[in-house]
């Protein structure tokens, strides 16, 4: 079993939820922070957060859906670093991957990272909603784009969020270097540790206070 401080060390605890209030956004700190997590994963209208102490601010861009104009996109990316973002989340446009435009994808990924300077960005692939072939190559094209990390899943998708196969294989395709986010639907200690032992080196949860306290 993973030790409960070293998964909390990978956690970006998660609020994503189209009805969620500025209040819910500062209980979501507090709980981090009480929790130990490494960061937190809100909007881009909550930014910028008032007091996030050690953790790290995240955001998300493009999202869910990815099918945004990648100049909004840079520009929502930009935006999001001025306003405090350390890392930006964001959504490929998937329709582009399924109609094999990776060129495209490409490009739309390094636009984002261009955008976001210092920031670390991590590219949500939708991993559900793709074929293998696609998801490889949905990973090389954020790696020749200039991200930080590949993310399985918005959490949004009917299709569904991550699962262990998704994780091994993009791990399989990034190697060591770049990171793996597995997130979506990720609701018990042993998914967790499920998506860690596949190759996932940062998890995005809603529930992890629960995850955290049953190891």
């Amino acid at each position: 079993m993973t030790s409960r401080n070293d998964v909390a060390a990978i956690i970006d605890h998660t609020l994503l939820k189209p009805e969620a209030t500025p209040a819910d956004v500062e209980a979501l700190v507090a709980e981090a922070k009480g929790l130990g997590v490494l960061a937190i994963c809100v909007s881009p209208s909550m930014l910028p957060i008032t007091d996030p102490g050690e953790l790290v601010v995240a955001t998300v861009v493009g999202f869910p859906s990815g099918q945004v104009k990648p100049e909004i996109k840079a520009a929502e990316a930009k935006r999001a670093v001025a306003d405090g973002a350390a890392e930006v989340d964001m959504v490929i446009n998937i329709g582009q991957a399924i109609a094999g435009d990776f060129d495209g994808l490409e490009a739309d990924i390094r636009g984002v990272v261009e955008a976001s300077g210092d920031a670390l960005v991590k590219v949500i692939i939708e991993s559900a909603a793709l074929s293998d072939e696609q998801i490889v190559e949905a990973c090389r094209r954020a790696e020749a784009g200039g991200a930080g990390f590949v993310k399985t899943s918005t959490g949004f998708h009917p299709a569904g969020g991550a699962s262990a196969h998704a994780v091994a294989l993009m791990r399989e395709t990034v190697g060591d270097r770049l990171g793996v986010k597995a997130s979506g639907g990720i609701r018990t200690a042993e998914a967790a540790e499920e998506m860690i032992a596949a190759g996932a080196s940062r998890l995005g949860l809603s529930g992890s206070a629960a995850i955290l306290n049953s190891l």
